[in-house]
C-alpha cells in the first residue's frame, strides 16, 4: 500500500515526497526526493523512512515546533555564502611531511 501524503517543491527537478507506504512488509511514513530530469526521474536515497511504532513520536516532535519558532529562526539566520571554488591540484599547497 502506498499513498501519497505530500509534495514541496525543493527546486526546478527536485521535490520532497511524503508518503504512507509499506516497505518488507511493514508500514512506515518516508520522507524522500523525489528527482524529474533528462538522465533519471524517481526516487532518491535521499530521505529518511519512520517506522510505524516511531511515528507517534516523530508527530510528536513536529508538533512541538511552532511557527513562531520557525519565523524567528528565518529571520536571525545567517546569510549563507557560497563556498570558496578548490584550487587546481597544480595550486593546491602540498603538506609538510
Amino acid at each position: 500500500m502506498e499513498k501519497d501524503i505530500g509534495r514541496i517543491k525543493k527546486n526546478d527537478s527536485t521535490d520532497i515526497i511524503i508518503r504512507i507506504d509499506d516497505f518488507g512488509g511493514r508500514k512506515g511514513l518516508t520522507i524522500r526526493e523525489y528527482v524529474t530530469s533528462d538522465r533519471y526521474t524517481g526516487f532518491t536515497k535521499a530521505g529518511i523512512r519512520i517506522g510505524s511504532a516511531d511515528f507517534p513520536k516523530f508527530k510528536e516532535m513536529i508538533n512541538s515546533v511552532s511557527e513562531e519558532e520557525l519565523a524567528a529562526e528565518a529571520e536571525s539566520a545567517p546569510i549563507e555564502t557560497k563556498k570558496k571554488p578548490k584550487k587546481p591540484a597544480s595550486q593546491e599547497e602540498l603538506p609538510d611531511y
